[in-house]
């Protein structure tokens, strides 16, 4: 009987089959992220773009793998770059060994023993970190986290110290005569495997097990009482999120041929944990949005000011009170309003709210940078230019201004958000009254 009732919950929440319609745009969608991947080298050519477009494809990879714990299972991890650094150093190791016996193995395979490495050590450690949900299991992961990232000091054979392990990737068979060594090559591999695991990590959101995951994120007895284990569903998706996570680390290694102590880190771990809640993780395409976003901002503002990660930090803290379904939540919010050609209507309060929320953005920043230049360099010239802005930290005029446009700014700001929120009621009242629904 608990077989049928298994099967039967089964095919219920297996999803419906797909029509014509929905394989073509499927496959267009697909097909238009592979051409905008083969275009973008064309359009921004410079090294320091290709790295940039490098990176951002690793962290996709890396932040989608986290979504299938965080956003399809409801599993807060904070040890997630575990499996990601044990990627990225076997991968080292095993370029050093290929290269050095001359096996015939080209490095567009390589990743996939990153990819194996992540499955392994994911397997090992999953079953026991699984047997909790929610704070335990995040603690647990967070304890992991820490042994292995102190073994990474402590057994220097294998991690190098703090200097890592270094590799020459040139040195292993080539395919096409490329040597990989060029950046653009680089970019190519990394965009292949990320469009790659992308396809792959969608497809498995559409499986019964991806659907089960979802069960077990909202209601895990649910799950129990219909025939479904939940600790068997939560160490299925870790083992999964273990294997796209170690072939991110293994593209990082390749990338910069090293791996050290840092893949392994806290720092790591949170990174991709404000990617994925950033970009939102209701939604597949978040952790995208996230990890672009993110990399993006990491590189600017860290050539920006000294303390970016102190506005790195705010900004999370912003989104987590303010937006909690993330940047593609806030899009998403937008869609009736689109549907229902009511969005023109929210737009102008939008543009006057935006300007007194900008002078408290820039009073704030003002005042960071002038306490930063007090409290940690006093004795340096306090004619700085953070943000490209020329300003003097110890004059009383600064002060004043910071403080006008924090007071002032939100004070206003909260005049012009609360019509915000009116203009928003209405536009989606006349929305849903034109049939729309969210």
């Amino acid at each position: 009987m608990s077989e049928i009732t298994a099967s039967t919950a089964a095919a219920s929440i297996a999803p419906p089959p797909p029509t014509t319609a929905d394989r073509m745009k499927f496959y267009s969608g697909w097909i238009a992220v592979a051409v905008i991947l083969l275009v973008l080298p064309k359009v921004f050519s410079s090294g320091g773009s290709l790295t940039t477009f490098s990176l951002i494809g690793i962290s996709i990879i890396f932040s989608l793998s986290y979504n299938i714990l965080l956003g399809q299972t409801g599993m807060l991890s904070f040890g997630h770059a575990v499996y990601y650094g044990l990627g990225g150093f076997l991968v080292i190791h095993a370029i050093n060994i290929i290269g050095a016996h001359k096996w015939p193995l080209p490095l567009p395979l390589v990743p996939l023993i990153g990819g194996l490495t992540g499955l392994a050590f994911a397997m090992l450690l999953g079953w026991v970190s699984t047997k909790r949900s929610g704070t335990a299991f995040a603690m647990i992961s967070l304890g992991v986290a820490e042994l292995v990232a102190s073994s990474a000091l402590i057994l220097r054979t294998f991690f190098g110290g703090e200097a890592g392990i270094s590799a020459n990737r040139t040195k292993l068979f080539r395919v096409f005569d490329w040597s990989f060594g060029p950046q653009i090559q680089i970019y190519y591999l990394v965009a292949a495997w990320t469009l790659l695991c992308m396809i792959a990590m969608y497809a498995l959101t559409r499986t019964p097990l991806g659907r089960m995951c979802n069960a077990v994120r909202d209601n895990p007895e649910r799950v129990q009482f219909v025939g479904y284990d939940p600790h068997v569903v939560r160490y299925l998706a870790f083992c999964f999120s273990g294997f796209f996570a170690g072939i991110a680390g293994a593209l990082a290694a390749i990338n910069f041929e090293i791996a050290n102590s840092a893949y392994l880190g806290a720092v790591q771990s949170g990174t991709v944990l404000f990617s994925t809640y950033i970009g939102g993780v209701g939604f597949f395409i978040g952790p995208v949005i996230g990890a672009i976003f993110v990399t993006l901002l990491s590189l600017s503002l860290s050539d920006l000011t000294t303390v970016w990660q102190l506005y790195f930090g705010l900004f999370f803290i912003a989104m987590v009170m303010f937006a909690p379904g993330g940047i593609t939540g806030l899009l998403m919010k937008h869609r009736p309003l689109v549907r229902g050609g009511t969005l023109f209507k929210v737009l102008p309060s939008y543009v006057v709210a935006f300007v007194p929320t900008l002078a408290l953005v820039i009073g704030l920043m003002v005042a960071i940078e002038c306490v930063v230049h007090y409290t940690v360099n006093p004795d340096e010239d306090p004619n700085i230019h953070p943000f490209g802005i020329p300003f003097n930290a110890t004059s009383p005029l600064t002060w004043a201004v910071a403080a006008v446009l924090i007071i002032g700014g939100f004070l206003i700001a909260r005049i012009t958000w609360k019509r915000v929120a009116e203009a928003w009621d209405d536009a989606l009242t006349t929305a849903r009254a034109k049939g729309v629904t969210a």
